[in-house]
């Protein structure tokens, strides 16, 4: 059958993300309001942000590099602290709520070295829950848990320093998911893979059920991934759409330093 006429050149259909307000919990996961941000040499990288998750969105961040993404997600769980309204699960971002939201938003970060430290998976997987003062049947549980959801469990006396970074990338997302945490915030995730590394990636992330913001330079897994899609250039949110909308516009994309897939 040949394709229907003037519909777009995109692969996936995607139910329209969520407005807030209409989610099924009582409040957002992530609700971000009016953030500014400055480093200390005077570099406003912040202007103004404002972002809305509910449960089970899975959302791409895209822009320019210099743009403020990385800036933004050191807020989600309080590395940096700007001017304006930061909750996660109805928590506001403050020094007393801090251990709640470190808890509640596993931040993954480009380089899985940054996370992996122990002399064994088992025990950067552990590391979390035994910093809880978890029991230690309920470590071994979550431990075995999220190397499950990695598709992992074979891994647990490997040494990490000696995976591949596909793999090492895996257990950085384990080291996070083993702490229960609501939402899921991973910078650059298939960066450095080879191609079977980043399928295996992105069937990952698609199965994990949990919000996700996700930082990327890479298109095409945000076509194959994402249902919606936040487009950040000078420290501004331009776009916030459904992603086959921003995909479809060249344009928007061109302007914002990025290109089709």
């Amino acid at each position: 059958m040949s394709p229907v006429k003037h519909q777009p050149a995109i692969e996936y259909v995607y139910p329209a993300p969520q407005d807030p307000s209409g989610c099924s919990t009582p409040e957002a996961v992530l609700s971000v309001d009016d953030l500014h941000f400055s480093y200390p040499d005077g570099h406003q990288a912040l202007r103004g942000v404002s972002l809305h998750l509910c449960e089970g969105d899975k959302v791409a961040l895209v822009g320019p590099n210099g743009a403020g993404k990385s800036t933004l997600m050191l807020h989600l769980n309080g590395i940096l602290m700007g001017k304006g309204a930061l909750t996660i699960s109805g928590l506001a971002l403050n020094h007393k709520n801090l251990p709640l939201i470190r808890a509640a938003v596993g931040l993954v970060f480009q380089n899985p070295d940054d996370q992996l430290f122990s002399p064994t998976v088992f025990e950067d997987v552990a590391f979390g829950p035994l910093h809880m003062g978890l029991p230690e049947a309920e470590v071994r549980s979550r431990v075995a848990e999220a190397l499950e959801a990695v598709r992992m469990s074979s891994f647990a006396e490997r040494l990490s320093h000696h995976l591949s970074v596909g793999e090492k990338k895996r257990i950085a997302i384990a080291t996070v998911l083993s702490m229960r945490p609501r939402m899921l915030v991973l910078d650059e995730p298939s960066a450095g893979l080879d191609p079977r590394a980043r399928r295996t990636l992105i069937n990952l992330l698609r199965d994990l059920p949990i919000t996700m913001l996700v930082s990327t330079h890479d298109l095409s897994m945000v076509k194959q991934l994402f249902p919606r899609t936040v487009i950040m250039d000078n420290g501004q949110i331009v776009a916030d759409d459904l992603t086959m909308n921003i995909l479809d516009n060249p344009s928007l994309l061109e302007a914002h330093g990025l290109e089709m897939p």
